[in-house]
């Protein structure tokens, strides 16, 4: 059994870690500012109000609690967002990353499990994307990840520092006992979005770009069910705990699905008429995204058990008549 103190715990995939943690016997404690998760989602783990940039706080919780481990989940997560105001970007998923680390030093614990992402890749050469493309992103968003995995290369040559840097692909669906799910606010997602607009929730469903150089025109993406993913930081804090040496993972499963393609397996999985308009594209956005996950599953035995766009989508659909 860990300590595990999970950053951004209440928010949509440190909750679901949070929730396999617990179910695997470990002992979690979230801190979080409820800026954007929410206090109900912590279910039955211990939680700590606060935010990373109060280091005061960040060093008395590490120096009580003696995690053996930190999972960090808390950053901010729109694209398009961190194109329109890059300062908050760098601000928090940078700067009060470094922060963490630093307070990590101060309390000699060294195991630590990054919450990356594919956008640091930007807009990649190669299709599937192995770990070992360069990263060149194309955003705020991306770019601040990549300081952070810049960062912790650094950091783990010069001090006591092991750690894993998942690169997430498209995180989707939700818990299928029905705990857990997706509630951003405003919700930028896109199957959270469709199945909004199939409840009537949403007035429609943006399309932003046909003119991609894709199949049909729309962008492509690996959509990764959550718990897929929460078992993939299982599996990295096990191979830390075991002495393993610091790596990068990518997460996703090695297949795209257009746009277009997940509006109609959410019609299928709803039975509902799903209304779509045209929109011009997003800033930032790259045509195809989609991951090589042979490393995950080879070094440390990653077996998906979610691999279907439809029950993706139908837990998402669960979950979301649920909220309703």
């Amino acid at each position: 059994m860990a300590r595990v103190l999970v950053t951004g715990g209440a928010g949509y995939i440190g909750s679901h870690v949070a929730a396999l943690l617990r179910e695997r016997g470990h002992r979690v404690l979230i801190y979080d500012n409820l800026s954007t998760g929410h206090r109900d989602s912590v279910l039955g783990s211990d939680l700590v109000i606060g935010d990373l940039a109060d280091t005061p706080l960040l060093d008395r919780t590490l120096r009580d609690f003696r995690p053996d481990a930190v999972m960090h989940f808390a950053a901010f997560i729109e694209v398009a967002e961190s194109v329109r105001d890059p300062l908050k970007y760098y601000h928090n998923n940078a700067a009060n990353t470094i922060n963490l680390l630093r307070s990590m030093a101060r309390a000699e614990i060294g195991s630590f499990i990054f919450s990356s992402t594919a956008a640091v890749y930007g807009n990649p050469s190669a299709s599937p994307l192995t770990e070992d493309h360069a990263m060149r992103p194309i955003n705020p968003y991306g770019q601040a990840k990549a300081c952070v995995e810049q960062a912790l290369l650094d950091a783990s040559r010069a001090q006591d520092l092991r750690y894993v840097s998942l690169r997430y692909f498209n995180a989707a669906g939700a818990d299928p006992a029905g705990r857990l799910g997706e509630r951003h606010d405003p919700e930028s997602h896109l199957i959270p979005i469709a199945l909004k607009a199939a409840l009537g929730k949403r007035q429609r469903l943006s399309v932003y770009g046909s003119d991609y150089p894709t199949s049909d025109g729309t962008c492509i993406r690996d959509f990764i069910h959550v718990m897929d993913l929460a078992d993939a930081h299982l599996l990295s804090l096990q191979h830390l705990a075991d002495g393993g040496e610091s790596d990068v993972f990518n997460c996703g499963y090695g297949r795209g699905h257009s746009v277009r393609e997940v509006i109609e397996t959410a019609g299928k999985v709803t039975g509902r008429e799903i209304p779509v308009e045209a929109a011009a594209r997003r800033p930032g956005d790259p045509a195809v995204l989609v991951a090589d996950s042979s490393k995950l599953k080879q070094k440390l035995a990653w077996k998906p058990r979610y691999d279907d766009l439809s029950f993706i989508i139908r837990t998402a659909w669960d979950w979301e008549r649920k909220q309703a």
